[in-house]
């Protein structure tokens, strides 16, 4: 009698990338006393482990100020990350954006001579793989830097948008406009990853608009996006909900918020990017990333929609 084969279940692919990773992290404030000065400060964080790591620059948003993400820079420097969050500007006044996108230029342009005066010993940046991102206005600036509005030396090889944001409604684009309400018109030649809130187009209370309205927001960009691009949504969560708890409440009063932990935000955010920048960047096989799109529930909060074009 033949012995019937029993097939074993294939095995669950289960990602670490919401948990922080296993290298510790230093902070490291760059402001005049350093050598060569940076444009504007800079808050840096970089593993302490030697090694070689890709860079990654962060823009903020609008408003805010970059030490608001502290704990979201740490936890993706925890995984091999070197990264760079400028200071911009945080006047409630502001006619365009060029001040910022020109600033994040300058500050890219510093980093092959910056980095290496300022990053623990034995640690080396890999600036042939460097990403660009942004939340809210700063995802905004970090679109137009990559669609060439300013131009830099080093080349950008990942983009990443959280939350972005292009103005308060479609005919009030911040200048210079970005979107053009067209799909796939966003030339950015690089892998695209935008990451939504769910409530980020809710308003907090009857005297403040939404703070990412629905026509400029998060879904615009993506639609506008060229493949290979991805989108992924925290649907229970708002538009400022992966700061930092010690954020200021007369800053985060301003947009609706989730009703859950912002630790889960946080982790769902920069476990997202994790996962997309060892796709994007080269190194690593993708695993992550793919894990997360076929089995969106490993995430710590609710992923819907999630979706992807490829080609």
């Amino acid at each position: 009698m033949a012995t019937q084969q029993v097939l074993e279940p294939p095995p669950v692919v289960v990602t670490s990338v919401f948990q922080p990773g296993k290298l510790s992290v230093e902070m490291i404030p760059v402001d005049h006393d350093a050598l060569p000065m940076p444009p504007i400060p800079i808050l840096i964080a970089a593993p302490k482990d030697a090694g070689t790591y890709p860079v990654a620059v962060l823009l903020h948003g609008f408003f805010l100020q970059n030490g608001f993400y502290e704990q979201l820079l740490k936890h993706v420097a925890s995984f091999g990350f070197v990264m760079v969050a400028p200071q911009l500007h945080t006047s409630l006044v502001s006619n365009g954006d060029a001040d910022d996108i020109a600033a994040a230029a300058r500050v890219t342009d510093w980093l092959p001579g910056g980095l290496p005066a300022v990053l623990p010993a034995g640690v080396e940046a890999d600036l042939s793989r460097l990403a660009l991102a942004g939340h809210s206005r700063g995802g905004r600036t970090a679109f137009a830097l990559a669609l060439g509005h300013a131009k830099t030396a080093l080349k950008f090889s990942a983009l990443i948008g959280l939350d972005p944001v292009a103005g308060t409604g479609r005919s009030s684009q911040l200048p210079p406009a970005i979107l053009t309400f067209r799909p796939s018109s966003l030339d950015v030649a690089m892998p695209v990853m935008v990451v939504g809130t769910g409530l980020g187009d809710d308003r907090a209370n009857v005297l403040f608009p939404p703070c990412a309205p629905g026509e400029v927001n998060h879904a615009e960009f993506y639609r506008e996006c060229r493949p290979p691009c991805y989108h992924l949504v925290a649907r229970d969560y708002g538009h400022l909900d992966m700061l930092d708890d010690d954020a200021p409440k007369l800053v985060t009063c301003l947009c609706k918020e989730g009703s859950s932990c912002k630790d889960v935000m946080r982790r769902t955010v920069t476990g997202i990017m994790v996962a997309f920048l060892r796709s994007a960047l080269g190194g690593e096989d993708g695993e992550d990333l793919k894990a997360i799109l076929g089995d969106p529930g490993l995430a710590p909060t609710t992923l819907d929609p999630v979706e992807y074009r490829l080609a």
